[in-house]
């Protein structure tokens, strides 16, 4: 299960719950959320289906505890492209 919530204007919470809970801080700037989603997903929608990607490739225990959004192509090269190919 993931649940979202905004904390201010870049900030988002987002918990994890599989076998166990986790919780991270994600941050997503305007010129991010554009760039990944030409805004025709809610930046909301956006962090839920980038999460739905890390979870397909890691655990949620794995996951970094806070980062900048556009940090996953540091670790998955393929992660704009399969955004904007599947969700724009």
């Amino acid at each position: 299960m993931i649940n979202i919530s905004k904390i201010d204007e870049q900030v988002f919470e987002v918990t994890l719950t599989k076998k166990t809970t986790t919780i991270h801080r994600v941050k997503l700037s305007t010129k991010v959320y554009k760039s990944l989603s030409d805004s025709k997903i809610s930046e909301i929608e956006l962090i839920k289906k980038s999460f739905e990607f890390l979870l397909e490739r890691e655990s949620n225990e794995s996951i970094l505890r806070e980062f900048n959004l556009e940090t996953i192509e540091t670790y998955f090269p393929e992660y704009p492209l399969f955004i904007k190919k599947n969700f724009n």
